[in-house]
């Protein structure tokens, strides 16, 4: 005797998620490394040179981690307060820092204390960077001004004092050793020419700006500050290109993929953006625990590391395919103890038989009254399911299958007013769904059919039965006026392919649509 096949669950996709290429690509790093700092991560950099280990600066402290270390391979923690914006030189060899106590600290990677200490700012320095030529260090302080200073000689070599806020964010140009960018709490972004005494490009991003981004060939700027992040044409002498404000809280850190092609925000409210650089629309979103005040992202993607204001620093690392086959080869089963104990040769050999005991059959309580043939209590099962679950899926699975079998108008007959009411109400609610209107439409034609003699002995059943003989119509009406455009397009399509016809039956039947019996029904594709 057969054994009875259980029920099939259909797996319909979420109305409105789409898996896209993107989906897949930022979707593929492995759980989350979580490393704990001693204070809020206010800041992550990469270093350009492989490795290519990170720097994070929280509290006063600034640890450089190896690309797959969990514990820093390098300490510095010669600060006398909070340390802030940790940032490499192009060649590795060398890190620069600022302080909350005014200081701005310049080390050796491989060394322990300062080789130079540029005093000049009177006081926190949040923002260092090297300009590209690697000689010089720009610093911007909450004492409203940005300097740059001379690295071997570590004399200031100028000051611009043009803001009226703090200064927490700036980028040097690597293709121009003399540009860089400044961005404050004055609301305000200046371009900077190191060569003349003022600022030659203002522009006003409206909001306190809290991070700047440079593309790579420098021609766009992004800002972030406010729950907003903009772009700028620099060559057109910074026109405002877009407006972005898919966060709701202050957006803190910006960050671009290897390529180019994808722009990442981090913002206080927990979650990570990525936006198309073509049409700058949010293509993926990672969620986090806690808001976000720094992010990067390693060369090529391997890695995104996310700083944390309760002080955890968050490590994803891309899956690759090599290291996915090690895994599973690592992870096949061994044999148990009891295996090893009972002889030497516990490997099947090629002859060998294999008497394996009868798997037993776990049914669900649906299918345990299909398989007594007890359809009406059946889909009574499957509608608490849905009632408990909030799961169509498993109502309309029951009611094709009691369908297929030619039993779904005796499950639906003979209800009372309670029974019949629910049911209703699950018609009513999932009728317009297009994942589920090819199984339901039949359900209601029946039912209408077999309650059509009861109207009038219940006042919530009759509203029910109306309502949902209101919402039959109007379905088939929708899918009449889709046959009349189908019919449409086949004109069109014979006009313009005179030599390959396209009947209407076939384009409605590669919709799901067939015409008989006087009214329209949805099949089943």
């Amino acid at each position: 005797m057969a054994s009875y096949k259980p029920t099939k669950i259909t797996v319909y996709p979420k109305l409105g998620e789409k898996v896209t290429q993107d989906t897949v690509y930022w979707k593929n790093y492995k759980a989350p490394i979580q490393i704990k700092e001693f204070g809020a991560v206010t800041n992550i950099n990469f270093s350009p040179v492989a490795p290519h280990n990170f720097a994070v600066t929280a509290f006063t402290r600034i640890h450089i981690y190896g690309p797959f270390s969990h514990e820093p391979v390098k300490s510095f923690t010669r600060f006398k307060d909070t340390a802030y914006c940790g940032r490499f030189r192009s060649d590795g060899q060398l890190l620069v820092a600022g302080c909350e106590d005014s200081v701005v600290r310049l080390f050796d990677v491989n060394g322990k204390v300062a080789l130079r200490m540029y005093k000049g700012h009177t006081k926190a320095v949040h923002v260092t960077d090297f300009t590209s030529d690697s000689y010089q260090i720009l610093t911007g302080s909450d004492d409203y001004s940005c300097r740059l200073w001379d690295i071997p000689n570590a004399t200031e070599l100028n000051a611009y004092q043009e803001h009226t806020d703090y200064i927490r964010c700036g980028v040097t140009s690597k293709l121009n050793t003399n540009l860089f960018i400044t961005g404050s709490y004055d609301h305000t972004l200046k371009v900077f020419d190191g060569r003349v005494d003022k600022s030659v490009m203002t522009l006003d991003h409206g909001q306190p700006v809290e991070s700047l981004l440079l593309y790579p060939s420098e021609g766009l700027l992004v800002s972030a500050g406010g729950r907003f992040v903009k772009v700028w044409d620099l060559l057109k002498k910074g026109q405002p290109l877009v407006s972005l404000k898919n966060h709701h809280k202050t957006v803190t850190c910006l960050c671009l993929s290897s390529n180019g092609e994808r722009l990442l925000s981090g913002s206080l409210d927990r979650h990570v953006k990525v936006y198309n650089t073509t049409s700058y629309k949010v293509v993926h979103n990672f969620d986090y625990a806690a808001s976000i005040l720094s992010l990067a992202l390693a060369p090529n993607d391997e890695s995104i590391v996310v700083g944390m204001t309760n002080g955890i620093l968050n490590l994803k690392h891309r899956k690759n395919a090599e290291e996915s086959k090690e895994i599973s080869g690592q992870q096949r089963r061994r044999p148990s103890y009891r295996v090893f104990v009972k002889g030497k040769n516990y490997f099947p050999k090629q002859d060998d038989y294999l008497v394996s005991k009868p798997v037993k059959q776990h049914l669900a309580k649906y299918d345990k009254q299909l398989k007594k043939f007890n359809v009406s209590k059946a889909l009574d099962t499957a509608l608490e399911a849905w009632t408990r679950l909030k799961k169509p899926e498993i109502t309309v699975a029951v009611i094709k299958e009691l369908d297929r079998r030619g039993t779904l108008k005796n499950a639906l007959a003979g209800r009372d007013e309670q029974g019949l009411s629910r049911l209703l109400y699950f018609l009513i609610g999932n009728l317009f769904d297009p994942r589920f209107a090819p199984v339901l439409v039949t359900a209601a034609e029946m039912i209408l059919d077999i309650y059509q003699s009861v109207i009038g002995q219940s006042s919530v059943v009759d509203r029910q039965l109306l309502r949902l003989q209101e919402m039959l119509e109007r379905e088939i009406d929708y899918q009449q006026e889709l046959l009349e455009v189908l019919g449409m397009l086949d004109t069109v399509f014979a006009s313009s392919l005179p030599r390959k016809e396209v009947p209407c039956s076939a384009i409605s039947k590669s919709n799901g649509l067939t015409q008989g019996e006087g009214r329209l029904q949805l099949q089943a594709t």
